[in-house]
């Protein structure tokens, strides 16, 4: 007997077709999220032949399913603990589905780690970590921020030190979303130094400038030498990834008080999914062998050259434009909906933002700063 060929119909194959046209234009006009298109991974897809599955602890052999890429998925975590300065003997990590993912295990370790802690976050934190804390189940305390999304420091000082015999869970904003502001672990330490509290957790949400603040000189400092404890970057957006993804990293010392044996997959269970991605290992893998520091630096650089051209013309043009320093993301009024839809543009309340990414090119700004300027004005 013969086999039965099967088949999408002609509609199935033009509603296809239909989307990608869709995707492709619309790629063309994205300002507003942080999701770069600068890539190119042709050379990657005959692994999509296959089902690949980094199931388990990257860090443990596995003998008993060998369709993985974790060999890969560690060379990308090695490369990202000498970025943020954590010596790999005492490092571990894992590669995430995005931002959110990491930000919940941050949280997670650091609620294993002190049960009754209390987290502290501002209220520009991403709008995932107050569902984080809602799964968790953990307590928490919104800090005010400051104009420019940064939080307040002495709102946080005095919170903390009403509840000082709680040892405080501090989840410090490496980039905001909306307004790209870095809250200074320098200075938060010190506030802990200050109310003499020795026990604590800090995560740094760093999702968008993790990949640019460390290639900016005289940037300010966030990673382990500072004294975190874990830090979430996304693949997805400075890099650029067609699948959404990111790292997570955090100290060996702590993971391993929350790791348990798992005889089905002969590895341990230190991870928040089971099955994990196995292609966007190679993805992340492929752009930091291609580019290296030097090549990220240097697209750091032109980004922020563009950031300035752009908020030096919309200025010109009546748009009052701004950025924190060393951010890549310009701070803009809210424009009316026509603007926003053609643009993708991101807005909360009466702001609005655009992201100079490593797409985003002259010609790109010159068209929105043409649109920006046949907006009326109140």
């Amino acid at each position: 007997m013969g086999h039965t060929q099967y088949s999408l119909s002609t509609q199935d194959r033009n509603e296809l077709d239909k989307l990608f046209e869709i995707l492709e234009h619309r790629s063309n006009f994205q300002l507003g999220y942080p999701v770069s298109t600068h890539f190119d991974y042709s050379s990657l897809f005959r692994f999509l032949h296959y089902s690949v599955n980094n199931a388990g602890d990257p860090f443990v052999s596995n003998n008993s399913f060998c369709l993985h890429t974790r060999a890969f998925e560690l060379e990308v975590l090695k490369w990202y603990a000498r970025l943020f300065r954590s010596p790999w003997e005492e490092s571990w990590g894992y590669i995430t589905n995005g931002g959110t993912e990491g930000n919940l295990y941050g949280l997670y370790l650091a609620r294993e780690l002190y049960p009754d802690g209390i987290l502290y976050h501002s209220q520009d934190v991403h709008y995932s970590v107050p569902k984080s804390l809602r799964l968790l189940r953990m307590q928490h305390t919104t800090i005010r921020s400051q104009p420019n999304g940064e939080m307040s420091y002495q709102h946080l000082y005095e919170t903390i030190k009403i509840r000082r015999d709680v040892c405080p869970i501090i989840l410090a904003n490496i980039g905001t979303t909306m307004k790209e502001a870095v809250d200074r672990v320098a200075r938060i330490r010190e506030i802990l130094a200050e109310l003499s509290v020795f026990s604590f957790y800090i995560h740094a949400d760093a999702a968008l400038s993790g990949m640019t603040l460390p290639f900016i000189d005289g940037s300010p400092l966030f990673d382990f030498s500072t004294g975190i404890d874990s830090i979430s970057v996304s693949g997805h957006k400075f890099i650029g990834s067609p699948i959404p993804c990111g790292i997570v990293l955090a100290k060996q010392k702590n993971v391993d008080k929350i790791a348990r044996p798992i005889e089905y997959i002969g590895s341990l269970d230190t991870t928040i999914s089971g099955s994990r991605n196995g292609i966007t290992p190679l993805f992340l893998w492929y752009a930091i062998r291609k580019y290296g520091r030097e090549g990220f630096r240097a697209m750091v650089t032109r980004c922020l050259n563009r950031a300035e051209y752009a908020i030096v013309e919309l200025n010109k043009v009546g748009c009052k434009a701004w950025r924190n320093p060393c951010a890549i993301t310009l701070v803009i009024p809210r424009p009316p909906k026509s603007i926003i839809w053609k643009w993708q543009i991101a807005v909360n309340a009466e702001d609005a933002h655009i992201v100079i990414k490593p797409d985003v090119t002259t010609e790109l700004i010159d068209e929105f700063v043409d649109d920006m300027q046949k907006v009326p004005r109140k």
